[in-house]
């Protein structure tokens, strides 16, 4: 575990390097800011919170804005190793292989809770401040539990995003893969939303109806949490495999 946390805090001491890691963060905006324009437009006021968050954080920012930006961020988190061959360093030291890769997914769940905790103070002050949404420590609640509910998931959700960039040296595979990996998370909702793991993120944050007119095939969270564990096993699985065969 010691040796794990040391791996974390070697990759932030990395990251320092990064301006763009960083200046990716300010996507975390884009829902937010659309939707104060989207209601405004419209000349709403007095809206329900959770109308507007379901277009500021619970939307595409949980389908692709924050997927996308992890996916592109573990790529970036696993090129210099790859590329240069450090892992044949790394394995000398000594670090397990599946050590090093999960210093990388601690990483990537660390930037997806700011990810979102971003987002989720955007989507308050975007609403709160034109007086598009009541104040409400209530609705501020379950907006913070289901921004952090979106940011482990879709953090566990690119694992196999993940998995791909820690077997490939190059950017070009990784991303591209990424692009259709959300892209068929975004599609496949409508028709079976307890087949993709972005789906069933959206099955899990809208328990209870706690997100109106957000309608889906299936709303079993248990289906979803076992279908997301499949993916997760499946990736760890195949990096354990995979890591393994190298030398």
């Amino acid at each position: 575990m010691r040796v794990l946390l040391k791996l974390v805090q070697i990759e932030f001491c990395k990251l320092r390097r990064k301006k763009l890691i960083w200046l990716m963060l300010l996507s975390a905006f884009i829902m937010p800011f659309f939707a104060f324009l989207y209601f405004g437009y419209l000349g709403q006021t007095d809206i329900a919170p959770a109308n507007f968050y379901k277009w500021s954080a619970f939307g595409f920012t949980l389908f692709i804005i924050l997927p996308f930006i992890l996916g592109l961020f573990g790529t970036m988190l696993m090129h210099d190793e790859n590329r240069y061959d450090m892992l044949k360093q790394l394995w000398i030291v000594p670090v397990s292989k599946m050590g090093y890769f999960f210093s990388k997914f601690f990483v990537v769940l660390i930037y997806s809770i700011g990810f979102m905790l971003i987002n989720a103070l955007a989507s308050v002050l975007f609403s709160v401040i034109p007086n598009y949404v009541s104040f409400g420590w209530g609705s501020i609640a379950f907006l913070l539990e289901r921004s952090l509910e979106i940011a482990v998931l879709t953090a566990l959700a690119v694992l196999p995003i993940l998995a791909v960039s820690a077997l490939q040296k190059g950017y070009i595979l990784p991303i591209c893969i990424t692009l259709i990996y959300v892209l068929a998370g975004f599609l496949i909702t409508p028709v079976n939303s307890c087949l993709h793991p972005l789906s069933c993120i959206s099955v899990i944050i809208a328990r209870n109806g706690a997100i109106s007119e957000l309608t889906l095939p299936q709303n079993s969270v248990p289906l979803a949490l076992v279908s997301i564990g499949l993916w997760v096993a499946a990736s760890i699985l195949l990096v354990n495999i995979k890591l393994g065969k190298r030398k």
